[in-house]
């Protein structure tokens, strides 16, 4: 990450299907690792939120459009059309020299965009952002570095966070709740609201100082449970000295001594074993694995 720059993240929430989403609601905010914020926007995009009632009424989260419309009225979100959405957005990201757009799954966010731009243009233009600009995705960032870590496998486990099909689960919003130690938190499932908690983590993963792809990874969410099948097997290998009777090189003069014959000396070295694998999980946890 360059000395000094501005980060924007940005969300959206769509209508129609999740094969060709397209968003009625933009937010994003543009802040530097000091958390300096220096520009937040929140859109109602016109040609979806008003002109297609039917398409809003079978959005995933159509029960908060009374939110919005009380938002509207207080002027905490803005209804505009598409192209003063995207307007405004470049003008901010030229203004503090931005080249780097994150979102948490930025695979969709950036295909929802580009649905929107083909479909209020009929096609006449098909890209949301300009050429040159760089998609980063968090949630591949935070599935390297946040989420892959066993004490968030533990965190997850011991609260629920799991898939029916028994995956852990790497969304933004127990990805939040691991980092601000708060269980009880619900993600809004609103632009402006989503982009303050995946901001972040988006400089939790910065915290970390460890090199991450950060380009949009739609399978990150495999990281996450092929460290957790890692855990597993692990507990259920025995110590490799109780596979086989091994046999140590003893002092000249002396017998060699085997394992095998000495369930005194097994039982002292299994027991220095656990002592040290419980007390380096332990500074694993605490130390290493801070999050600032």
């Amino acid at each position: 990450m360059r000395k000094n720059e501005y980060l924007l993240v940005l969300d959206t929430e769509t209508a129609n299907s999740v094969q060709y989403p397209l968003p009625y609601d933009l937010g994003y905010k543009i802040f530097n690792r000091k958390r300096e914020v220096v520009e937040t926007r929140s859109f109602c995009i016109y040609e979806i939120f008003c002109e297609e009632k039917d398409l809003m009424q079978s959005a995933y989260y159509a029960e908060k459009l009374p939110q919005y419309y009380e938002e509207l009225k207080r002027k905490q979100r803005k209804l505009v059309r598409l192209y003063t959405a995207r307007k405004t957005i470049l003008e901010d990201m030229k203004k503090y020299k931005i080249d780097r757009v994150y979102a948490y799954n930025m695979g969709f966010d950036r295909r929802a965009l580009n649905n929107d731009q083909k479909y209020t243009t009929k096609n006449k233009y098909k890209f949301f952002f300009p050429h040159g600009t760089e998609f980063r995705c968090i949630w591949n960032m935070a599935c390297q570095v946040l989420l892959a870590r066993p004490s968030y496998i533990k965190f997850a486990l011991q609260n629920g966070y799991v898939s029916p099909k028994g995956n852990i689960l790497t969304n933004a919003e127990c990805c939040y709740r691991y980092i601000s130690k708060d269980t009880n938190f619900v993600e809004a499932h609103k632009g402006i609201d989503d982009v303050n908690i995946e901001a972040e983590i988006l400089l939790a993963c910065f915290a970390q100082h460890k090199k991450m792809d950060t380009k949009p990874y739609s399978a990150c969410w495999r990281l996450v449970q092929k460290k957790h099948k890692e855990m597993r097997e692990r507990v259920k290998t025995p110590p490799f000295f109780l596979k086989k009777d091994l046999t140590f090189a003893a002092a000249p003069g002396r017998k060699k001594a085997s394992l095998k014959n000495n369930k005194k000396f097994v039982i002292i070295i299994i027991e220095k074993v656990l002592t040290f694998y419980f007390k380096c999980d332990i500074i694993n946890t605490s130390k290493r694995e801070r999050i600032d």
